[in-house]
């Protein structure tokens, strides 16, 4: 019997404390990405930047009124200098994490939102995270989203 238990112990063991790291990691991923949204809400572009990795790329994927789509780059020092200018709790993107994957130090994340301008439903849309684990942790390295205004909930 005891070496029944101790066989049980070797082989479950390594599983339940494995998914417990891979249960850190994913929400060390998702607190790097929240993190954005809690400096969008507070306006504080000093935090906004810590975010990000450096050569960090900000994109968002458009359509114009003829159905042409594009992409637009916005460069992350202007986009952090635009949310520090607004309001607190002007900047409200409610988001949630449909899928997180990691590989190392690699992580992508899948996250559905709505943005809310002073409250008011602005648009929609899905956000594309690319994540670099750095010395100081989980940063973003990249961001592409959709933006839509009809068939938001």
């Amino acid at each position: 019997m005891r070496r029944f238990t101790c066989l049980t112990l070797f082989v479950f063991l390594p599983l339940f404390f494995g998914t417990a790291n891979a249960q850190t990691t994913t929400d060390s991923v998702k607190t790097a990405v929240n993190s954005l949204f809690t400096a969008m809400m507070h306006a504080d572009s000093v935090a906004l930047m810590k975010c990000f990795a450096p050569g960090a790329v900000l994109q968002t994927v458009v359509k114009d009124k003829q159905g042409t789509v594009s992409v637009r780059t916005e460069a992350i020092s202007g986009f952090a200098s635009s949310i520090g200018q607004l309001p607190k709790d002007a900047a409200d993107e409610r988001i949630t994490f449909d899928v997180v994957k990691i590989d190392g130090d690699l992580a992508t994340a899948w996250t559905p939102y709505n943005f809310y301008f002073q409250q008011q439903l602005l648009h929609c849309g899905v956000n594309s995270f690319q994540l670099v684990r750095l010395a100081e942790g989980w940063k973003i390295q990249y961001i592409i989203d959709t933006r839509r205004k009809n068939g938001c909930q």
